[in-house]
Parts: structure tokens; sequence; C-alpha cells
């Protein structure tokens, strides 16, 4: 595989996408973004108010995260973006299986999940939604990406994913994300 010059870093809450997203940004020489940051007032309030989203309360979210992030990524760049990407849907609008874009799945177990959620408490993703999220979960194909266990320390998650994307030394250009 050719370095990309977007890798998505997906799964449900909890799971550590921004942590390791930023993380994997910051070692290869790209730039971070968080898609939570990108959420309308509208869809933030829902989810804090303990409702999860539905396909009509993401597809202008994920319109905007292809427009504004994915597709201005110039060819020399490398953004990472955190996102949670439930649906192979989601992915695909996000242009996943399209040259230069990258996925990486970050998984874990329910437990695992539910404890991080319970350690964060000003976050709006309050641990009771993990089972929505995890009902509408499809979990991505190893032809769609790279699956990696959240188990491993944080350093071995981003090691593990920098070889399955021949991530070998930061690049100079970086990309600036809102």
């Amino acid at each position: 595989m050719d370095r990309p010059q977007v890798i998505i870093v997906m799964g449900v809450a909890g799971c550590g996408k921004s942590t390791i997203g930023a993380m994997l940004a910051a070692r290869n020489g790209g730039s971070f973004c968080d898609a939570d940051d990108f959420h309308p007032p509208a869809n933030i309030a829902k989810m804090a108010a303990g409702q999860p989203l539905d396909d009509n309360d993401r597809a202008p979210w994920l319109e905007r995260l292809r427009r504004e992030v994915i597709d201005t990524v110039p060819t020399a760049g490398l953004v990472v973006l955190a996102c949670s990407a439930l649906k192979k849907v989601y992915r695909e609008q996000l242009g996943v299986g399209t040259p230069g874009v990258a996925l990486v799945y970050l998984k874990g177990a329910a437990a695992t999940l539910t404890n991080r959620l319970a350690a964060r408490p000003n976050h709006y993703m309050k641990a009771g939604m993990l089972e929505s999220q995890l009902a509408i979960l499809e979990e991505p194909s190893s032809t769609e990406g790279v699956s990696v266990e959240i188990e491993s320390s944080r350093e071995d998650i981003v090691a593990t994913i920098e070889a399955a994307l021949n991530l070998h030394h930061p690049i100079d250009a970086r990309v600036q994300c809102l």
C-alpha cells in the first residue's frame, strides 16, 4: 500500500479514536481532525440529551467532513480523521476504498469501552449511548481497512498502524484542520 493522504481512525465511543489519531498524526508529520468538532449544535444537543443520532442527523455531518477535511488534503499532505464511521455506507461517503484514503478500526470489548466512557464525565457522549453505537456498528472487513485491538498500549497501537500503512517517516507538508 502507498502512503495514504487521509487516515480515518474509526470505532465506537471510548475506543481511543482521538488519542490514537492525534498521536498518529503527530508522529507522521500530519494534521489531526476530530469529526466531533464538525457536528452541528443540534447533533451535540441530541447526544447530550442521551438520544442517539440517526442517519438523517449524520448525513450533513458526513458531507461536511468529506468536503472540508478529506477533499481538501493536498497531494503531499497527511490528515488523520477520528470519526465513528459506524456503517459501511458512512465510510464510503468519506472516501474509504478510494486512492489515498485508509481506514483503521479500533476494536475493543464492551466492558473496556464502558469503563473508558465512565471515566470521561464532561463529554457529551455518555456511557449509556454505547449500546446504540454497538447495535449499528458494521465492522469493516479486512479488505476495507486495518483492525487493531485497543487493549495494547497507545504506543503499540500506533506502531501497529504505522507498520500496516507503511508510515515509516514523517512528511514535511502539513494540512490545517478547522
